[in-house]
């Protein structure tokens, strides 16, 4: 019983510490069309990129995230080369900065706008997040 008390307060606090990083609730996802990767496969790399922003943008809050459309990726494809990857997918989004000023490389009190986030794989397996920015 003891252990299981432990346990509990244990992903309480993890729960807790999450919360104090950055945060992507109520963030809004743009639907996405493209003829090169599924909406799985979408919402997959989406996914990795708004982990990266939950774990290391604290005092920010992401409000929304798109995907920037099958004929805008040409002009990313040396990060895959770059990477030594197959594919490249990209994202855009919107984030409100605190008055903390984020890690201090950030604005305070501001509001970022088409932010890129770029993600890359090998032969349709897990996306990696490898850049982000203006």
């Amino acid at each position: 019983m003891k252990k299981l008390v432990l346990l509990i307060l244990v992903c309480a606090l993890a729960l807790g510490l999450a919360g104090c990083r950055g945060q992507a609730k109520d963030v809004t996802v743009v639907p996405a069309e493209s003829k090169i990767y599924t909406q799985a496969e979408i919402d997959d790399a989406m996914d990795v990129a708004i982990q990266y922003f939950k774990k290391y943008f604290s005092g920010c809050t992401l409000t929304e995230i798109h995907y920037i459309g099958d004929d805008k990726l040409d002009g990313y494809e040396e990060f895959a080369e770059r990477n030594q990857a197959d594919d490249v997918i990209v994202f855009l989004s919107s984030f409100d900065v605190d008055s903390s000023g984020g890690d201090g490389s950030l604005n305070a009190n501001s509001t970022y706008t088409n932010w890129n986030w770029i993600l890359v794989r090998n032969d349709g397996g897990n996306w990696k997040h490898v850049d982000h920015g203006y």
